[in-house]
């Protein structure tokens, strides 16, 4: 069963570059928009010849929706979003992003490297408080494998999404749709999922990822078979975080993309017509939604965040306990003065903010 799309939508109005076409003197506001419809038509290629990277599915109703699988650190993957969207002039470019990761289309590639590489207290902080303390905790070390690629590349992740929204704002009427599942639900059931034994393992060996990354080794991601290998390998040592993590979105990925794939109205007349749809996706991602595609889904099952266990409890417990204990000796150490600037300071109060229990 479908829900409608929660993802955060933007509009994107036409772009003033050289090609596009020069109004007659005296339109009117339903004449020019008849106009840049039919110039966007014209642009439309029937038949394109598009990067091997993407997939074409299509809808009962006769929406056609171009699936291009990319490598999230890649040149090459940028170069494949911007060849598809100049191609088939999309009526809506969806990508793998949640409202809670949207920053990074608006942000340069420096600030970029810099953010993904600077992993501080007041982060580690707001993971923990917006997503609870085991899923801020692996949030955390996520980022540090973010980070860690990022240092060996010299590239900040995500540059496909920026290319996709880049190239949406060029074609006439088209919209951009964030597609992917809020990022607090997902690490929240993935925590879940996993025993705590299991999540020992995986914080252990995020920790301690130092392997080198070269750019042919992202390259070869767009490979399916090599993509299969590496899936299949993470499946076997980890099966219900990968159900969380990858299956889980497949679904939600595939529900969003449909929702973009309803029939637009055409001009002049409001006449509904077949969508064409972009979607910008990892590669791990495309066999999942293409056995999704015809499949009814049920969205809300996926969107549950179950209840802390009573060992999630505990833990969490004994963590602040172990925190507030540790500052209490500090202050205790250093005196009254100097424990009463220590409280004073804003990350301190910020910690202990945190730590304090909800209300009945």
């Amino acid at each position: 069963m479908d829900q409608d799309n929660n993802s955060e939508d933007e509009s994107v109005g036409p772009s003033e570059d050289d090609t596009q076409p020069r109004f007659p003197l005296g339109l009117s506001d339903s004449e020019a928009v008849e106009v840049l419809w039919q110039v966007r038509a014209q642009r439309r290629q029937a038949n394109p010849d598009l990067p091997d990277t993407v997939t074409q599915l299509t809808t009962p109703e006769g929406s056609v929706v171009y699936l291009v699988g990319t490598a999230h650190f890649s040149d090459s993957s940028k170069k494949d979003v911007a060849t598809t969207i100049r191609a088939v002039q999309p009526d809506v470019v969806v990508v793998e992003l949640c409202q809670y990761r949207v920053s990074m289309l608006k942000m340069d590639e420096k600030t970029l490297l810099k953010e993904a590489k600077d992993i501080n207290l007041e982060k580690v902080q707001q993971a923990i408080k917006q997503n609870g303390v085991m899923s801020g905790l692996m949030q955390i070390l996520l980022l540090k494998v973010s980070a860690h690629i990022t240092e060996q590349l010299g590239m900040a992740p995500g540059g496909e999404f920026r290319e996709a929204f880049k190239e949406a704002g060029k074609v006439p009427f088209c919209k951009f749709h964030l597609g992917d599942r809020p990022i607090p639900v997902t690490f929240k059931r993935a925590i879940a999922a996993l025993s705590l034994w299991q999540k020992a393992r995986l914080a252990w060996g995020l920790c301690f990822l130092s392997d080198p990354i070269s750019k042919e080794d992202v390259e070869k991601c767009k490979q399916k078979d090599l993509l299969e290998q590496t899936m299949s390998e993470m499946i076997g040592e980890f099966p219900a975080l990968h159900r969380t993590i990858v299956a889980e979105r497949d679904i939600y990925l595939t529900h969003t993309l449909r929702q973009a794939a309803r029939c637009v109205e055409a001009p002049p007349n409001a006449q509904k017509v077949p969508a064409v749809v972009v979607g910008v996706v990892g590669m791990g991602h495309v066999p999942g939604i293409e056995k999704n595609w015809d499949k009814e889904l049920n969205i809300h099952e996926i969107m549950s965040v179950a209840p802390p266990s009573r060992f999630g409890w505990v833990l969490r417990t004994v963590l602040k306990g172990a925190v507030l204990g540790a500052l209490g000796y500090a202050c205790y150490r250093a005196g009254g003065g100097v424990g009463r600037a220590l409280l004073s300071l804003p990350a301190v109060q910020s910690l202990l903010e945190n730590l304090r229990p909800p209300p009945a």
